[in-house]
C-alpha cells in the first residue's frame, strides 16, 4: 500500500536536489526557457480537463465560491508562511542555493526566502490539482500504483526545473504529497464508492480552472491565488451529487 504515493515522494525530492544543486550552472535563458515549456504545458493539461464536464454553470458556482472561502481562510498565504516557516527551521539565514533567475520569475524582492517559499507553493499546486491525484491515489490504495508510478515520473522531471529556479523549497511539496495523497489512497476503499463519475468529471474540470491560473503563473503573465481556490475542488463533486444525481 501507498507504493504509487512513496515513490512519488522520492521522484520530487531526487528532482529537487538535482534542480537545487545544477541551478548556479544552468543558464538564465534555459531556466526561462524550461519554465515556459512547463507553463504551456500545463495549460493543455488544463483546457483537457476543464472539457471533463458539461456542468459549467456548477463549475462557474464552485469556482466562485471556493475562491470566496479560500480567501476567507487566506490558504494561499498560509501556505506561504509555512514555506518562510520551514526555510527558518532547515537553513535558516543560509538560505536555499542562490540561482540565476530568468527576469520576471521572482515578482517581490528577489530574496532568497520569497523564493523557497513560492517553490513549494507553486510546486504544491501543480503536483496536487493534476487529475492522477485523487484517482491514482484511490487505485494506489486499493494495490494499483501504475497511474502513480507515471506522475512521479512526471513530478519529478517538473521538479528539476522548478528547484532550477526557485531552489529547495519545491522538495517541502513532498511532505504535502506522502499527506494528501496517502490519505486518499488510505481511504481508498470508501471513496470509490462515494464519488460517481459525474462526481469526478466535476472534481477534474474544476481541477482544470484551477490549472489554468497555476499556467498564466508559471507563465509571468498574472500571479493568481490558486491556493485560495482549492475549496472549489470539494464544492464542486458536492454540488453535482446534490443537483445533478
Amino acid at each position: 500500500m501507498l507504493v504509487g504515493t512513496l515513490t512519488n515522494v522520492v521522484t520530487v525530492i531526487v528532482g529537487t536536489a538535482i534542480g537545487a544543486l545544477a541551478g548556479r550552472k544552468i543558464p538564465g535563458r534555459f531556466t526561462e526557457t524550461i519554465m515556459g515549456a512547463l507553463g504551456l504545458i500545463v495549460a493543455a493539461l488544463a483546457v483537457r480537463e476543464t472539457l471533463s464536464s458539461d456542468e459549467f454553470t456548477i463549475l462557474l458556482v464552485a469556482v466562485l465560491v471556493g475562491a470566496l472561502i479560500g480567501e476567507l481562510l487566506r490558504i494561499e498565504q498560509g501556505l506561504t508562511k509555512l514555506g518562510e516557516v520551514v526555510q527558518r527551521r532547515l537553513v535558516g539565514a543560509a538560505a536555499p542555493i542562490d540561482v540565476e533567475l530568468p527576469e520576471g520569475f521572482d515578482p517581490a524582492t528577489g530574496s532568497r526566502k520569497h523564493r523557497f517559499a513560492e517553490g513549494f507553493v507553486v510546486a504544491s499546486l501543480v503536483y496536487l490539482i493534476g487529475p492522477l491525484t485523487i484517482l491514482g491515489s484511490i487505485k494506489d490504495g486499493l494495490g494499483d500504483p501504475n497511474d502513480l508510478f507515471v506522475k512521479a515520473g512526471l513530478d519529478g522531471f517538473a521538479s528539476i526545473a522548478f528547484a532550477a529556479v526557485y531552489g529547495w523549497g519545491v522538495a517541502l511539496s513532498a511532505g504535502l504529497i506522502l499527506v494528501i495523497q496517502g490519505g486518499i489512497a488510505l481511504f481508498a476503499n470508501a471513496l470509490e464508492g462515494v464519488l460517481s463519475d459525474a462526481m469526478v468529471d466535476a472534481l477534474e474540470a474544476a481541477g482544470g480552472i484551477l490549472l489554468i491560473g497555476i499556467a498564466l503563473r508559471l507563465l509571468d503573465l498574472k500571479k493568481i491565488r490558486v491556493a485560495n481556490m482549492l475549496p472549489a475542488l470539494i464544492i464542486a463533486p458536492l454540488l453535482v451529487a446534490i443537483f445533478v444525481e
